[in-house]
C-alpha cells in the first residue's frame, strides 16, 4: 500500500474521562468488537479473574485503577486502530496530558448517575485548547442515572461543548429497553443477560412500525417518539466538518459492561474519526504525507517487561515512515541513532515491526537517550511544540530503607523520575533527594514499583514546600545573584536536569523574594530538554 493509503486508514485517538466512569471497561469492549481479545477483562478489584488488558502493571491490578498510559493497536473493518488507553485519577494526570499530545481524536466516557465531573473538565478543557475532536460515550444507561436532556445539558454547560446524539436511550436503569440509534436509522434493543460477552441485538428499522410497540411496550414507544422529535428541534443537525474542526461533539449512549452501545460508536468512530493529522513544531506545519520521517516522544515506560528490565520509548510517527535499522537523528543529542527492534503495542505484548507510518505509536529500546518531548527525524532539526511540563504539587524527602540496595534503589529513582511519573531535585546543602509530584498518590506507586521492579525499599518525610522555581539570572556573575545564592542556600536544589531550583516555603516567601531579587525571574514550569 501506499502511504498515502496507510495514513488514510489509520485512527489514533485516547480515551479519556474521570475515575470509574468505565474508561478502561470501554476500551476492553472496543478490543472484543474489534476481534483483538477473545475475552473482555473488568477493572472492579482482584478477585477478577480476568484483568483488563490495558492495565497490566501489578499495581493496576491490584488497585482496580489505570496510573499509567497503555497503548493498543487493532484491526478493524480494514482500519488500523491505535487506542491510547489513559489514567483518569488526578493524580496521574500528567501522564494523560502528555498523550493528549500524541492523539488525533478523543473519546470522552462520562457516567450517567455522576454525570460531568472535576477531573473530566479539566481533561476536555485541554482537549478544547488543541481543537481536538471529541465523541462523548454517556455511560451504565444498565443503571440508574440522570435524565438524558439534562444530562445533555451538563455537557453542554460544564464542558463548554456543542453536543447533538446520535443515539437516544430507551429508558434507562431497570427500565432500560435499548438505545435508537440516530447514526444507523434503527433501533437496538437491551439484553441484561451474559454480561462478560457480545449478545445479538434486535433490530427495529422503521420507527413508526407496531413492531416498536410489540418490543419495548406502548408507553416506551410513545416517549421515544416524543423524545427523538424534541432532539429534532432542539439540537443541530450532524456535521462531520464541524465534528472535525472541534465545534460539534457528537454523542452516543451505552453500557460498556454489558456490551451495549459500544459496537455502534466504533462503527461511527471509524467512519467519521479524524485521520492521522498535521502538527505543528516550533518551525513549521508538519503534514503527515511529507515523505520525510519526524516523531517525537511523549511517553517513557521503564521494566514493561521486569524480566529483562528493559526501557522503552514511546514515539508519535508524524510524517514519513519509521523503518527499522534506518539511521535517524536524535535532534536534541545531535547525533544519529538506529533501531533495530522498534515495536508495536498491544498493551504490554509486542511485537517487531518493519515499518511506521504516521499516527502509529512505535516503541524503541531506550538505555536513557530520550527524554519527554525528543525528536526524532531524518536530518531537519525540528522540535514538536504542545509537550507540556508540571510544575509540583507535593514534596518529599525520599530516604532508603535498605543501605544494601542503594545502588538498586538510585537507579529505579532515576529511570522512574524519566518517565514523568515525578521530578527529582538534589539540595545543595546536603544532597538530600527530594521527590515532587502532581498527586500525592504517585508516592505510593513509586514506592510500589521501587519494591517490585527494582528490589528496593525507600520511605518518605514530608516537606513544607508551596512552589520548585526554576531560577532564570540575568546575570550569572552579579552581586544580585550572589546575594541571592547566600541567603536563600538552604532552598536551593538541582534538578535532574542540573537547573537551579529554588523551593519556596510559601506563597509569601516567594513574592518577598521576587522583590528582593528583581534581576532574577522564577518560573513556575520547566520544559522537557
Amino acid at each position: 500500500m501506499s502511504i498515502d493509503t496507510e495514513i488514510a486508514r489509520r485512527r489514533t485517538f485516547g480515551i479519556i474521562s474521570h475515575p470509574d466512569a468505565g474508561k478502561t471497561t470501554l476500551t476492553e469492549k472496543l478490543l472484543l468488537f474489534g476481534g483483538a481479545i477473545q475475552e473482555a477483562g473488568a477493572v472492579k478489584s482482584n478477585k477478577v479473574k480476568k484483568g483488563a488488558t490495558s492495565d497490566f502493571m501489578a499495581i493496576e491490578r491490584q488497585r482496580g485503577i489505570s496510573v499509567a498510559t497503555s497503548v493498543l493497536a487493532f484491526e478493524y473493518k480494514g482500519i488500523k486502530i491505535n487506542i491510547l488507553d489513559t489514567p483518569g485519577h488526578k493524580d496521574f494526570a500528567e501522564d494523560t496530558f502528555r498523550t493528549l499530545t500524541a492523539v488525533d481524536s478523543v473519546i470522552v466516557v462520562i457516567d450517567v448517575a455522576k454525570g460531568v465531573e472535576e477531573q473530566t473538565e479539566k481533561l476536555v478543557a485541554v482537549c478544547r485548547m488543541r481543537s481536538i475532536p471529541i465523541i462523548v460515550f454517556v455511560n451504565k444507561l444498565d443503571r440508574e442515572g440522570k435524565d438524558a436532556f439534562d444530562l445533555l445539558d451538563e455537557i453542554e454547560q460544564k464542558l463548554k461543548l456543542r453536543v447533538t446524539p446520535l443515539s437516544f436511550p430507551i429508558g434507562m436503569g431497570y427500565g432500560f429497553k435499548g438505545i435508537y440509534n440516530l447514526w444507523e436509522q434503527n433501533v437496538n434493543l437491551f439484553s441484561p443477560d451474559h454480561k462478560q460477552h457480545v449478545t445479538a441485538t434486535v433490530e427495529v428499522k422503521d420507527l413508526n412500525a407496531p413492531l416498536l410497540e410489540a418490543t419495548v411496550g406502548d408507553a416506551a414507544a410513545h416517549t421515544l417518539r416524543e423524545e427523538l422529535d424534541l432532539v429534532a428541534g432542539v439540537y443541530p443537525e450532524f456535521d462531520t466538518e464541524a465534528y472535525l474542526r472541534g465545534e460539534l461533539q457528537p454523542v452516543f449512549f451505552g453500557s460498556a459492561l454489558t456490551n451495549f452501545g459500544v459496537r455502534e460508536l466504533l462503527d461511527c468512530f471509524v467512519s467519521i474519526a479524524p485521520k492521522p493529522r498535521a502538527k505543528q513544531s516550533e518551525t513549521r506545519l508538519v503534514a503527515p504525507e511529507e515523505a520525510k520521517f519526524t516523531g517525537f516522544v511523549f511517553k517513557i515506560h521503564a521494566n514493561m517487561d521486569p524480566n529483562h528490565r528493559n526501557r522503552l520509548a514511546f514515539i508519535k510517527v508524524v510524517s514519513g515512515t519509521f523503518r527499522r535499522n534506518v539511521p535517524y537523528l536524535h535532534v536534541r543529542l545531535g547525533k544519529r541513532m538506529k533501531f533495530s527492534s522498534p515495536n508495536a503495542f498491544f498493551a504490554e505484548k509486542k511485537q517487531i515491526v518493519e515499518v511506521s507510518y504516521p499516527g502509529d505509536i512505535v516503541g524503541i529500546q531506550d538505555t536513557g537517550s530520550f527524554k519527554i518531548g525528543d525528536s526524532l527525524s531524518e536530518g531537519e532539526a525540528i522540535s514538536y511544540k504542545g509537550i507540556p511540563s508540571f510544575s509540583p504539587e507535593h514534596f518529599r524527602y525520599i530516604n532508603n530503607a535498605d543501605p544494601l540496595k542503594s545502588k538498586q534503589l538510585y537507579k529505579g529513582i532515576d529511570q522512574l523520575m524519566d518517565e514523568g511519573v515525578a521530578q527529582l531535585f538534589t539540595l545543595n546543602l546536603n544532597n538530600r533527594k527530594v521527590i515532587g509530584t502532581v498527586g500525592a498518590l504517585q508516592y505510593e506507586v513509586i514506592q510500589y514499583r521501587l519494591a517490585h521492579e527494582y528490589g528496593a525499599k525507600c520511605s518518605y518525610e514530608t516537606l513544607n514546600v508551596y512552589k520548585a522555581c526554576w531560577v532564570d539570572p540575568e546575570d550569572e556573575k552579579s552581586a544580585e545573584f550572589m546575594d541571592f545564592k547566600r541567603v536563600k542556600q538552604r532552598y536551593l536544589a538541582r534538578d535532574k536536569q542540573g537547573q537551579l531550583v529554588f523551593l519556596a516555603d510559601s506563597s509569601f516567601t516567594l513574592q518577598l523574594t521576587q522583590q528582593k531579587y528583581p534581576s532574577i525571574q522564577f518560573h513556575l514550569s520547566s520544559e522537557y530538554r
